[in-house]
Parts: structure tokens; C-alpha cells; sequence
């Protein structure tokens, strides 16, 4: 939080003072609990997919009693990503969201953590009645629910931080969600140098605009700049925004809206997909297969590279205990509570190993022992990440490694960014399904250069359309080529444009997602060229759609001597100049280097590396951030 005069003040968890759980109703097969005892008893108890209870205290002018209802009977403020209905939704069968989904050797068969930051801003400090206890124990009741959420995903949500803004909001927070959006994820930058995280959330107080409820980019997670978003804290119970933030938290991870035909799950009646573009009645409970089976593809292209690593316990905010499931201090083992821990090799009642069992958790543990050195335990997850190996002293896998940012992949048609290698063809076969191909160029520049709804690099932060400079116009809507007759989603419609191209006419085909109202829409436009595509030589698309050069080069165009650098990012100085070519480890343990002399031709390789004002700390492979805010070519 923060004093008067506007200085943040850190507080260390109290890691003594445990009061959030998740659990079972005994003698109820496939019942779970997730209840808080900070302040008496509050959660929902689900007896079965067709009876689930939500407890809370009464109240005064009687402390200590509590009142139970049906869930059904709970209404939580519905919301849309592109529908106008005003809808109501309720808590009732929200159980089968948490069913497990059946795991693949890839894809599923590790336990990956996200650990995550949230944010209160100061709307919600002030509807929380200036009260810094209450609001911090709300965030945490919320930050419990969404864990239950992603643990049938196999993810397990850590908590490691929250801050709330307690006299005035830190970046602009306004009814226009997408302003608030960026607003915070270039806010968030500066909170990842005091604080470590893999996703950051602000909770709002403020109600956004139209039916909007929350907002993120899609496929962020893990980014500097986009793994984040935005969720109003609209309903009494906490469990809405939950629902809310796990939504949008999706979004992160890849998943888009439920197109028609996706969620045969459940029935409209039954509440719908949680991945809906809006939230049904009663409220949804299951995710749908496509959401499945985008999150696997999301992983296997190598995305989602930093929830390999084992979070720090010591950072968690909620209390140290046995039967969490986080391995803290003083534990050898620790597989959740007594009811749900199915582990072979770990006493769940006082987390020790039974005996003879030299290890009970990790991939390089095996029938309770460990496997030798050498194993591989992660296989790698595309050309821009690379394979880890049981060291034969440890049951975990190393912590995930994978290509610097920058390096070619693709035969040199594209650039490696946060572990994935990204290009224009994978994402019109995204879009438009198998066969569809890339538009030439000129299709780029003559639809991206117009700045309107169906040609433009993005929104600026007051929501109005960027018109594309020509050097940037390969960061803007992606332009295809394809024989379908529409692209791959209920709400796309292709926008297509013809031009004339080396003699004859070519069929430019754009998209454009339809929502109701275009203030509506809770993520990024998919249509756009994806944050880390190559679009030239020795350049990527940032989030910024603006040109960054290689070292050696200078903006806009990068086809002049210089300093490297972009627009955005201003010149590489020479003493932070990063050279992205593979650097052998004999160089002292550093990672950055200096350049003489630029290159020779700003296309004498096809295997040139955009650089960044960044330095490599020691000399291994490691993430480099590539973008920055908005949609520019670096």
C-alpha cells in the first residue's frame, strides 16, 4: 500500500496466520470446498454437479453466525466480450469447472505455476470502506478461488505479491477498459523491478463501459509487457470476480472465445463454457474443448515458458502450512491435504517421505526414487526452446531454458520471442485454417496504412485506430491468402481487398471480429500480427507496431548507420548494446557485448538478431524482453 505522500510501504507476509483452504465434504464423492476462516467462515461448498451451498457470516448484530443458501440463489453480475444482453448469472453447478482434464504426455503431464500479482485500485480501497485489512483478505479470498480454477488445468495459481492503492490509483483507471488495460500493463513494468511475477491483475471498483467486465491480451502470458489484465470486482461475493479474472487469465493462456459448435460440454441452460464471450445463467462451469485444446497448443508451441519454476514459498502471501501444496521449509514432501493427496510417497498428515522413498514430487522422481542423470524430464517445446535433463541429485527439472530473443528460427523466416517462434503463416493457418498463406506485402501496406476499423496498426490509448507508417504496416492487421470461404469463428467476418500486384489483381483478406458494441470486447484484436513476428530483416513487431533496429542501425527504417534502437525504445548506447548471436560461455560469465562497427549491409545475413538496450546478467540462455506498449515493428 501507500502513505499519504505517495510512498509505497512493503509489508512481509505473516506466514503464520493461514486461513484459506480447499477441501472435500466427507463422505461426498467428487465434492470440493473452497472456504476462508480469516473473518468467520465464508465459500462455496459443492455437494455434487446439481447442489452447491455458499456460506458466509451473518453479520452484526449477531457475530458468529452464518448464513448458508443455494448457490443458484447467489446472483453474480453477468458480463459480455461482444453480446449487449443484459444477463444475470448465478454460482449454481460452477463445480464442473473444476473437473481434471485428461493429461497428455506433453502437453498436461507436469505440474506448471503461475505466480501471480493483483493489484486493488483505489475505487475498490474506498468500497472496501478504507479498509486496508478487509481489501487485502478479499484479494486473497479471490486469489484462492482462481487457484481451485486452473487446478484442474494442472496449474497451480501462487499468489506472491498484492498491492493495494490506497490513496490514489498508481496509473489511469477509467470506464473505458481498454485505456485502463494498457494503462496498467505499462504501469506493471515498473512493478516487475521491485517484484518478481509471471502475471499481474488490477481489480477495479470502477464499472466499465457498456457490459464489459474485464479485458486482456490474448497469448500474454509470461511477457513483460502483456502478461496482465483487468477485472472489475462487480458482485458482493468474491467468487464473481474470481470467475472473472480466471476468464481473463484464459485469455493470457491463449484462449479465445468459444466459437458455435465448441462447447457441446454443457448446454446453455447448464450455463455455457467459461471461455463464452458472455457469461450465461446459471453461471458457466466447464471449459469447452476448443479452450482445452488452444491451452495445449498455446503450451506446445512453446508458450507459457515461465511456469516451469518452482515458486519462492518464502514469497507467498498466504501462511505457510502442510497440506497446501507448495514444498516450504521444513517439509519433504507436501501433497495437499489428507483428502485429495494421492501420492505414493508422502505422508500428506505431516509432509514427510515414507519410508524409503528418496523423493515424492518432480519429473525426475519416479516410484519414489530418483531417476538417473541424464533422463530427459522436459522435452523441448518447439524450434525456440530447448530440452532439460535430470541431474540425477535433484527430483525436479531444471528450470526452463530456452533460445535468447532474437534467435532465427523457421529457416529465417522469423525470430524466436519468449520461447515461441512466431510467423505470418502460423497465424492466418490460425485464422483461416490449413492452406492459407500469408498476403503479399503490398496487401499489408495498402489495407494498414488506412487507420480504420479494418486496416490499422491497433488502438492508441484512447481507443481510436493507428494508422500503420509504411515501415510498420507488416505489424498491423494481418493481411491472408486463402480458398475458405470465411474465417475460423462465429463473431470473424472477412474483410477482403483487392489490389493490384506485379500486373494482376490480388485478393487481400483481412479479419474483423464483430461484437455489439466495439467497447465491448475483452481482449485484443486477434487479427492483428501477433507481438515478436518477424516483418524485415533484423526486425520484429512489438507491442508498439513501430520499427526497432538492429544494433548498428538506425529508426525509423533501419537502413542507415546508427545506434539501433526504435522510436519508442530511443538509441542503443554502446556500453548497453546486446548482441542476440549465440555467445560462447568462456566470456566471463557476461551476456552483452560491444560492436565496432555496423554490419555491412542491412541484409548481409539472414540470420540477424534485433538488439535491445538490455544486459545479459550471466552467461546462459535467458529471456530478453523484445516489446514494448503498442504495435510497432522492432
Amino acid at each position: 500500500h501507500y502513505t499519504m505522500d505517495g510512498q509505497p510501504v512493503t509489508v512481509s507476509p505473516n506466514h503464520t496466520d493461514h486461513c484459506y483452504y480447499h477441501g472435500h465434504v466427507r463422505g461426498y464423492s467428487g465434492s470440493w470446498v473452497v472456504l476462508s476462516t480469516c473473518s468467520g467462515i465464508r465459500g462455496l461448498i459443492v455437494l455434487s454437479s446439481n447442489t452447491s451451498y455458499y456460506l458466509k457470516p451473518l453479520g452484526t448484530p449477531k457475530p458468529g453466525h452464518h448464513i448458508i443458501h443455494r448457490a443458484e440463489h447467489l446472483p453474480i453480475r453477468g458480463g459480455t466480450c461482444g453480446h449487449s444482453d443484459d444477463i444475470r448469472s448465478t454460482i449454481a453447478d460452477i463445480a464442473q469447472l473444476f473437473q481434471p482434464l485428461p493429461r497428455r504426455r506433453d502437453a498436461w503431464r507436469t505440474m506448471k505455476y503461475m505466480e501471480l500479482f493483483i493489484v486493488a485500485d483505489h475505487t475498490l480501497y474506498r468500497n472496501q470502506h478504507l479498509n486496508l485489512g478487509h481489501t487485502k483478505q478479499r484479494i486473497v479470498e479471490i486469489a484462492n478461488y482462481v487457484d481451485k480454477f486452473y487446478r484442474s488445468l494442472n496449474i497451480k495459481v501462487a499468489l506472491i505479491g498484492l498491492e493495494v492503492w490506497t490513496e490514489r490509483d498508481q496509473c489511469t483507471v477509467t470506464s473505458d477498459a481498454n485505456a485502463t488495460l494498457w494503462s496498467f500493463l505499462q504501469w506493471k513494468k515498473s512493478l516487475r523491478a521491485r517484484k518478481k511475477h509471471d502475471n499481474a491483475q488490477l481489480l477495479t471498483g470502477k464499472t466499465f463501459r457498456g457490459t464489459t467486465i474485464g479485458m486482456a491480451p490474448l497469448e500474454g502470458m509470461c511477457s513483460i509487457d502483456n502478461s496482465g489484465g483487468v477485472s472489475m470486482d462487480h458482485s458482493e461475493q468474491p467468487i464473481g470476480a474470481a470467475a472473472t479474472m480466471a476468464h481473463e487469465i484464459g485469455h493470457n493462456f491463449g484462449m479465445s472465445h468459444d466459437s458455435s459448435g465448441c462447447c457441446v460440454e454443457a448446454t446453455p441452460e447448464q450455463g455455457g463454457c467459461v471461455m463464452a464471450a458472455a457469461t450465461g445463467h446459471p453461471f458457466p462451469r466447464v471449459f469447452s474443448s476448443c479452450s482445452k485444446r488452444q491451452l495445449e497448443n498455446y503450451f506446445q508451441k512453446g508458450g507459457g515458458m515461465c511456469l516451469f519454476n518452482l515458486p519462492d514459498t518464502k514469497d507467498l502471501v498466504v501462511g505457510r502450512k502442510c497440506g497446501n501444496g507448495f514444498l516450504e521449509e521444513g517439509e519433504d514432501c507436501d501433497c495437499g491435504e489428507v483428502e485429495e493427496c494421492t501420492n505414493p510417497c508422502c505422508n500428506a498428515h505431516n509432509c514427510t517421505l515414507k519410508e524409503g522413498a528418496q523423493c515424492a514430487h518432480g519429473d525426475c522422481c519416479q516410484s519414489c526414487k530418483l531417476k538417473v542423470a541424464g533422463t530427459i524430464c522436459r522435452d523441448a517445446a518447439g524450434s525456440c526452446d530447448l530440452p532439460e535433463y535430470c541431474t540425477g541429485a535433484s527430483p525436479y527439472c531444471p528450470a526452463n531454458v530456452y533460445l535468447l530473443d532474437g534467435s532465427s528460427c523457421a529457416y529465417g523466416e522469423a525470430y524466436c520471442n519468449n520461447g515461441m517462434c512466431m510467423t505470418h503463416h502460423e497465424q492466418c493457418v490460425q485464422l483461416w485454417g490449413p492452406g492459407a498463406w500469408p498476403a503479399p506485402d503490398a496487401c499489408f501496406q495498402d489495407v494498414n496504412m488506412a487507420g480504420n476499423t479494418y486496416g490499422n496498426c491497433g488502438k492508441d490509448s484512447q481507443g481510436r485506430y493507428v494508422k500503420c507508417d509504411k515501415r510498420d504496416a507488416m505489424c498491423g492487421k494481418i493481411q491472408c491468402q486463402s480458398s475458405a470461404k470465411k474465417p475460423q469463428g462465429t463473431n470473424t467476418v472477412s474483410i477482403d481487398t483487392t489490389i493490384r500486384f506485379n500486373g494482376r489483381e490480388v485478393k487481400c483478406r483481412g479479419t474483423y471480429m464483430y461484437t455489439a458494441k466495439d467497447d465491448e470486447e475483452d481482449l485484443s484484436d486477434p487479427g492483428l500480427v501477433m507481438t515478436g513476428t518477424k516483418c524485415g530483416d533484423g526486425m520484429v513487431c512489438n507491442s508498439n507496431k513501430n520499427c526497432h533496429c538492429d544494433a548498428g542501425w538506425a529508426p525509423p527504417y533501419c537502413e542507415k548507420p546508427g545506434l539501433g534502437g526504435s522510436v519508442d525504445s530511443g538509441p542503443v548506447q554502446r556500453d548497453s548494446e546486446l548482441h542476440l548471436h549465440p555467445v560462447p560461455c568462456d566470456t566471463g560469465g557476461a551476456g552483452s557485448g560491444k560492436s565496432n562497427q555496423p554490419p555491412s549491409s542491412p541484409s548481409s545475413s539472414q540470420d540477424r538478431y534485433p538488439a535491445h538496450p538490455v544486459l545479459i546478467p550471466q552467461c546462459h540462455r535467458v529471456v530478453v524482453a523484445l516489446a514494448v506498449l503498442g504495435r510497432d515493428c522492432i
